[in-house]
């Protein structure tokens, strides 16, 4: 007998597989997507995940998933959505295209994930909406303006959302991460920056160097996606869930205390010299 069934969008490497394989061994019906999966669905599920092919930027993509997720189960009782691309680059030559590829995945597909799932949770009258966003929804970084922006519109679509559907007996969660090992290499995309004659050349390529470093020696995914599961878990879910190192918790925190001035200082600095405080 499974926990439940839950949709689990974006989990094909990361913190999607990670959240996909915590949730599969505690016994839950997992229906994975991502458009790496391929154009076939998984008949019989490796290790309790059913894996389909998802394009969450297709609207016929998105259909077809939901029709094989219901037909492998009628009940939804779990949307994690994970799925995410990253632009780097400054915001002057950041192309209307790449803002918008990111808001495709970031946001704009999330949102009709969202609506395909909650026709069965409100009848059902009950169900838990996870919307992965990041420490970028809560505050800026440097070059990384198209994917904060997305993060920034999932922390108040979720907001709104859940004074929504509370009614109909839907709980809504953030997952708020910071860096991470594994996964964003494979969705990153670098804008006009890269040439050598961008004015941003310099202090791109300091903060490229960061958010490499950073990431390399991230949290453990295998660790945010037990922590996911046990916020599924709970009778009432926490709205929000950040998980990252003590650093990256402070300046959240201090962001929202400190003069503008001083925050941006601080995280432009940080960036500018390599990480070096």
């Amino acid at each position: 007998m499974t926990k439940g069934t839950a949709w689990i969008i974006g989990a094909s490497s990361g913190l999607g597989l990670a959240t996909a394989e915590a949730f599969a061994a505690d016994g839950w019906l997992v229906v994975s997507g991502a458009r790496s999966f391929g154009a076939q669905a998984d008949a019989t599920p490796a290790g309790g995940i059913h894996r389909l092919n998802l394009d969450v930027t297709d609207e016929e993509s998105r259909l077809a998933f939901a029709e094989e997720a219901v037909r492998i189960s009628p009940r939804v009782d779990a949307l994690v959505y994970c799925a995410a691309v990253l632009v780097l680059g400054p915001c002057e030559q950041t192309s209307q295209g790449e803002y918008a590829r990111v808001m495709q995945t970031n946001f704009l597909g999330m949102t009709d994930m969202v609506s395909l799932a909650l026709p069965a949770m409100r009848n059902q009258h009950s169900g838990r909406i996870i919307l992965f966003s990041s420490i970028n929804g809560l505050l800026g970084i440097p070059f990384q303006s198209a994917y904060t922006a997305s993060k920034h519109a999932v922390e108040g679509y979720a907001e709104c959302l859940a004074m929504e559907v509370r009614a109909f007996g839907v709980q809504v969660s953030l997952v708020e991460p910071g860096d991470h090992r594994g996964g964003s290499q494979r969705t990153r995309l670098h804008g006009k920056a890269m040439r050598a004659d961008s004015p941003y050349a310099g202090a791109y390529r300091s903060a490229c160097a960061v958010i490499h470093r950073d990431e390399t020696g991230g949290l453990s995914p295998i660790a945010l996606g037990r922590k996911v599961l046990k916020n599924a878990n709970r009778r009432r879910m926490r709205f929000r869930l950040r998980v990252a190192k003590p650093d990256q918790r402070l300046m959240t925190a201090l962001h929202d205390v400190l003069p503008p001035a001083l925050s941006f200082w601080i995280l432009r600095d940080y960036y500018g010299k390599g990480g070096r405080a």
